[in-house]
């Protein structure tokens, strides 16, 4: 039977002569042996047979290359075999005990460091804490103000004794905390790395907790300051009980200790305001108590402001630590309460040009760039130049802050030998103060300020300054700084070290009623212990850390009890000299801190410059 083929052709369809299907089983074998027999590629294969075990390829494929198989094995297993014994080696090592390596020694300036800060415990008054280390001090001056009926602070106990005898100045005390504060702010990771930061500013906290009771601390207006305590007046063959007349230990002091009050003390005020204002930013962790000195300063500074004149006119303090202007202070103390609160209104004063040129910043002068507890303008040149340096203020501090910074490199070109602004002795002590005695305490000052500019300098990326048309290294500063903590340490004609305890050689009959009286449980009257004061023998008690007064302008020392320009030791020269040792002490990459002191400066957006005056034809 044919069909139609719908594309033309006929389509034959066996309908009788059908297969049975097992036939046609047998046939489609046949036909796929068939095809069998011939090889067919890979592709073919897994099209018409399926999945088949595949052999084992010589090749791994990584993406990027194609690696031997046997390498690529080889590889992973050196890799796991060298982390294994890696990891065994590291266990070993930290299994086996070895031997530790120790820091290296500490450096002279940080040895001398540690003792010069014992100073200050020998010279505490009151009641001592239990860790003050002075085996031969106890508490003493306990009556302090209650025994004196004039005067309206009954409360006066505690403080420190200035020097070799136990009056308390409250000048030459507060600019050495100020000098203390300022050395913790800005090398307080020194500090730390000797081992001292809690000693230093235990230190400082003796003195400021004293500060406070010398004034109405908690109001905002005062009209009065406890200046001193104990009175020193030995004029006229006076025979009357006092620090001065009698030589006896503090602790065995029985006789009346005047109180003298001030009511009219610029620069008594402005330097209290400054040690409270620097010692608020070395607190600023605790925040009630610098807030509390803070607010400290400012009454006092408004004090000084507001009633004028010179803490030392007519009293005491005139014989001993004598004021010649309150001016510098005013620039002093408003840095220090700028950089304490961010209150502009102290940088506009500390910048005003008219009390600049008050203070003597225009001129030169024999005693032009001496740091001392009188005169405090090189400090605070040095301080605001710091702000140039780093906060670049702009208008309108600018042209003041200019000048500062300018007199700060003239002053540090004047320490150089190459100048002649200052002698020096055949040793090489610089003479700040022109061959007079007592020397050391305007050297130490000098030491820290170079060092501290130095590093200044250093901070700002300014590899050094100019002096004329010379151009000098910072090292050079610092190499000043050196050489003359050096000759205070011993590498001077005599060999000795000026500073006790430091050393095999240094003075041993030290100026100092404590440290010259044995602690023998026998109490000595006023003139009992006149003669521990001219003994030949040397101290019974080591005042350990106590700068003496120093040498004189030929190198000469004598170690003599009775000559206190030789032997006396004073709070200021140990401030400074714990200031100059601090900088130069430990690691010299160890620069200063130099957002500390600006912990509490707002950021500063120059104001522009008014506008010129229009144009007239």
């Amino acid at each position: 039977m044919y069909g139609r083929d719908p594309w033309g052709g006929p389509l034959e369809i066996h309908t009788a002569d059908s297969a049975t299907d097992d036939d046609r089983s047998r046939n489609l074998q046949d036909f796929d042996r068939a095809a069998m027999s011939r090889s067919l590629d890979e592709t073919q294969q897994s099209w018409l047979l399926g999945p088949t075990e595949q052999k084992k390829k010589k090749y791994v494929d990584l993406g990027c290359i194609i690696v031997s198989r046997k390498i690529f094995k080889w590889t992973v297993g050196c890799i796991i075999a060298a982390a294994l014994l890696a990891g065994f080696i590291t266990m070993i090592v930290k299994l086996v005990p070895r031997h530790k390596h120790h820091n290296p020694p500490p450096d002279n300036y940080t040895l001398a460091l540690r003792k010069a800060l014992m100073f200050f415990n020998a010279q505490k008054s009151g009641k001592l804490p239990k860790h003050n280390n002075v085996s031969w001090r106890g508490n003493s001056c306990l009556q302090d103000g209650k025994s004196d009926s004039s005067t309206t602070f009954k409360n006066l106990v505690g403080g420190y004794y200035d020097a070799g005898d136990a009056i308390k100045f409250n000048f030459p005390q507060s600019f050495a905390l100020t000098m203390l504060s300022w050395s913790v702010i800005e090398y307080s990771a020194k500090y730390e790395a000797a081992g001292e930061l809690a000693h230093v500013k235990d230190t400082i906290k003796w003195g400021t907790d004293y500060l406070l009771k010398t004034f109405n601390s908690s109001a905002d207006t005062i009209d009065r300051i406890a200046a001193q305590v104990g009175n020193g007046d030995t004029s006229g063959g006076s025979t009357e009980p006092n620090d001065h007349y009698c030589w006896v230990r503090p602790e065995d002091i029985d006789y009346t200790r005047p109180v003298t009050e001030c009511h009219s003390c610029s620069d008594l005020a402005a330097e209290m305001a400054a040690a409270l204002a620097s010692a608020s930013i070395v607190f600023k962790d605790n925040k009630a108590y610098s807030q509390k000195l803070v607010h400290g300063a400012r009454t006092l500074f408004k004090f000084s402001r507001d009633q004028r004149g010179r803490y030392s006119v007519g009293n005491d303090g005139a014989k001993f630590y004598n004021s010649t202007g309150y001016w510098d202070e005013f620039i002093w103390g408003a840095a220090w309460l700028y950089y304490a609160t961010g209150n502009s209104s102290y940088l506009q004063l500390a910048t005003t040009p008219g009390i600049a040129k008050h203070a003597g910043a225009f001129w030169g002068g024999p005693d032009y760039g001496v740091l001392s507890w009188d005169n405090k303008l090189t400090g605070a040149q040095v301080l605001l130049s710091r702000m140039r340096l780093f906060l670049s203020p702009g208008y309108p501090y600018e042209e003041i802050l200019s000048t500062f910074h300018n007199q700060t490199s003239i002053i540090m070109c004047s320490y150089l030998p190459i100048f002649t602004s200052f002698n020096r002795t055949k040793g090489g002590l610089i003479q700040l103060n022109h061959g007079r005695p007592q020397p050391l305490q305007y050297v130490v000052n000098a030491a820290f300020l170079a060092t501290l500019y130095s590093d200044y300098l250093a901070a700002a990326d300014t590899p050094g300054w100019y002096c004329g048309p010379n151009f000098y290294s910072t090292d050079v500063l610092r190499k000043f700084a050196e050489t003359q903590i050096d000759y205070i340490l011993g590498k001077n004609p005599r060999k000795m070290s000026y500073v006790v305890g430091f050393g095999n050689h240094y003075p041993k009959h030290v100026h100092h009623r404590g440290a010259s009286i044995p602690k023998n449980k026998v109490k000595y009257n006023c003139k009992g212990g006149w003669k521990y004061r001219d003994s030949s023998k040397a101290n019974p008690n080591t005042i350990v850390g106590a700068m003496v007064a120093g040498p004189d302008k030929h190198d000469g020392f004598r170690d003599v009890r009775s000559n206190y320009n030789y032997t006396e030791p004073t709070l200021a020269g140990n401030a400074g000299l714990v200031a100059a040792l601090v900088a130069l002490s430990g690691d010299r990459d160890v620069g200063i801190d130099k957002n500390t002191l600006f912990s509490a400066v707002p950021p500063m957006f120059p104001t522009p410059p008014p506008p010129p005056a229009p144009w007239k034809p």
